[in-house]
């Protein structure tokens, strides 16, 4: 199954902060939008992979 989240990002002093509203565990920072997009993306592969090997429910946009 295939969902996709909701970012949200936010100018800091260094960049951008990004979040995922769905799932807020997920945050990055980036020194601009594009790398912290990727930097997002690269976080919540990461999540979704800590999550499976704890065995925990990974949340889902219902939306």
């Amino acid at each position: 199954m295939v969902t996709s989240y909701t970012a949200k990002y936010t100018k800091i002093s260094s960049g951008y902060m990004g979040q995922l509203v769905e799932w807020p565990e997920v945050i990055t920072e980036g020194k601009d939008i594009d790398e912290c997009r990727e930097m997002l993306k690269d976080a919540v592969g990461e999540m979704i992979l800590a999550y499976k090997q704890q065995k925990r429910e990974i949340p889902i946009n219902l939306h």
